[in-house]
């Protein structure tokens, strides 16, 4: 009997979730409610690069509309720092460049891939009291919010291997002197991961 109730005892501890697991499960519930930072990457294709594949990073020269002036090439800049971590063999434009150019340049340094990208929304709104003093407006308080658009292409062929989505909203418990900009390194980060197969 004391056997039986002992096997029942450990059967029902493998059940329970490890403490690791459980503060996952709150980051995820509390970045979804709005307490933090939350981003959502939408991808189109599944996709996978191998981990010694040779990326070229680049950033048009589009401007964001929006109530926010990013920094030129901030989310090449971003995408570099989250895929070095993944991708040995990756580099990156010194400035924004056309597509064409983008292209060319990959080519010349060898690249297998060209990750443009481009900051296609970025809203930063009022989150210090210098930015308050600035505008004084109650409609601008609020979270920031950014969309950035990103495309693999395979610089041999031009094929188009993925397209993707990121769009990111701070937190009101993280939005004090927060830019749009300050919101992009972790998903392009999760899109490098994507990119490897290591998570969704």
């Amino acid at each position: 009997m004391r056997i039986l109730i002992l096997i029942l005892l450990l059967s029902g501890l493998q059940g329970c979730m490890k403490p690791s697991d459980l503060a996952d499960g709150a980051l995820h519930q509390l970045r979804d409610v709005g307490v933090l930072d939350h981003s959502q990457v939408q991808r189109a294709s599944p996709w996978r690069l191998q981990a010694d594949s040779s990326i070229y990073i680049a950033q048009g020269h589009f401007t964001p509309p929006g109530q926010a002036h990013p920094r030129a090439n901030v989310v090449a800049e971003e995408a570099f720092k989250g895929f070095v971590e993944y991708f040995p063999m990756v580099r990156r434009a010194r400035a924004p460049l056309g597509l064409e150019q983008a292209l060319s340049e990959a080519r010349e340094a060898g690249a297998h891939y060209l990750l443009y990208s481009r900051f296609a929304y970025a809203d930063d709104r009022i989150g210090s009291v210098e930015e308050w003093e600035d505008q004084e407006a109650l409609d601008r308080l609020g979270t920031d919010r950014s969309v950035i658009q990103l495309m693999l292409l395979d610089t041999g062929s031009r094929y188009l291997v993925d397209t993707a989505r990121i769009r990111t909203r701070g937190g009101v418990l993280t939005l004090y002197d927060k830019t749009p900009e300050d919101l992009i390194g972790p998903p392009l980060r999760d899109y490098a991961r994507r990119l490897l197969g290591l998570g969704y």
